[in-house]
């Protein structure tokens, strides 16, 4: 069986603001960052951890401890005239801060 290609392993320079592409606010979300200090984002497909940590402490001025990442598979839809279609794949990323750090989205 033939292994699968890394994405992350290019030479693409990626800037920190085409990284992070939006804060992903929810419930769970906000319980996270009240009681772990966690933040969710949604970045670029392309981004390693190492690139997601260096443009959140740029982006947002803040001090990372750790990042996990998930990609998520997009979603099968069906439209009104019935035809299947495919949602986009994601990527998530799950940014534990220190605990003197905050980042204020709103």
């Amino acid at each position: 069986m033939p292994k699968s290609k890394d994405k992350t392993k290019t030479n693409l320079k990626l800037e920190p603001y085409q990284i992070i592409l939006r804060p992903i606010v929810t419930e769970k979300g906000y319980h996270r960052a009240e009681h772990q200090n966690t933040y969710y984002f949604e970045v670029h497909q392309l981004a390693n951890k190492k690139q997601i940590k260096e443009a959140v402490e740029f982006l947002f001025d803040v001090k990372v401890i750790d990042v996990r990442t998930q990609n998520r598979k997009g979603k099968t839809v069906r439209t009104r005239r019935g035809q299947i279609c495919h949602r986009r794949d994601w990527k998530k990323a799950l940014v534990k801060l220190h605990s003197e750090s905050k980042i204020n989205y709103f």
